[in-house]
């Protein structure tokens, strides 16, 4: 499983790239607004940290709008993705940005319907918003659930599930089972996977047991 930092805090991704912990990087309006940066400046600066792919989304809800926006983001750096609204504008630019080979992140999935328009429109990755379903009394992994059920029927479709809007470790452990390829989350919550109350137990007792036997491993 790839796990992307959803973030747009530089100081973070550089922690989490040297813990191995981003494969990749997903942004939005929301994460940018929040970091003050420059846009086109940060995503520059994300996209020399991190290898992998890093979604840049576009602002504009018109096919002609995205497309000149898109012809921009994605001259910043090879492992630019362009992150499109799943809308049917949004589609018609994610298949033509697929056609010419640029890679695509559809966003704002709610529902299995959503789905498989993204993967006719050849997107790389769809991303279902699990957290923001379970919010509304809805299962956002019954969502996951049924998309890879789909996919899975069709050899033909190549797009990657990238389970978004992640609120706990507990999500991502359920994308898991289910066998979603990528997972994208805040950074706290990556690294709330390591933790456990039995391994801070077990850890202190072992400080412990070492500091009476007096003992250095390196003097």
């Amino acid at each position: 499983m790839k796990f992307f930092a959803d973030t747009a805090d530089i100081a973070e991704i550089r922690d989490l790239a040297a813990l191995g912990l981003a494969d990749g990087v997903t942004t939005n309006p929301s994460l940018v607004a929040a970091s003050g940066r420059d846009f086109m400046a940060l995503i520059k600066e994300i996209c020399a940290v991190v290898p992998g792919p890093v979604s840049a989304e576009v602002a504009a809800t018109d096919e002609a709008g995205m497309r000149r926006e898109a012809d921009v983001l994605r001259a910043i750096a090879g492992n630019v993705v362009i992150k499109l609204p799943l809308t049917l504008e949004g589609l018609k630019v994610c298949s033509a940005l697929t056609a010419e080979g640029t890679q695509t992140n559809v966003t704002l999935c709610f529902s299995a319907a959503q789905a498989i328009l993204a993967a006719k429109a050849g997107a790389t990755y769809v991303s279902p918003f699990v957290g923001r379903l379970d919010d509304v009394g809805a299962r956002g992994m019954g969502l996951i659930a049924e998309i890879l059920e789909i996919y899975r029927h069709y050899p033909d479709f190549t797009t990657q599930v990238l389970v978004a809007s992640i609120r706990s470790p507990m999500h991502i452990v359920e994308a898991a089972r289910l066998g979603a390829g990528v997972v994208t989350a805040p950074p706290a919550v990556l690294r709330q996977l390591a933790v456990h109350p039995l391994t801070d137990k077990g850890l202190a007792a072992f400080v412990e047991a070492w500091a009476k036997t007096g003992q250095k491993i390196v003097s």
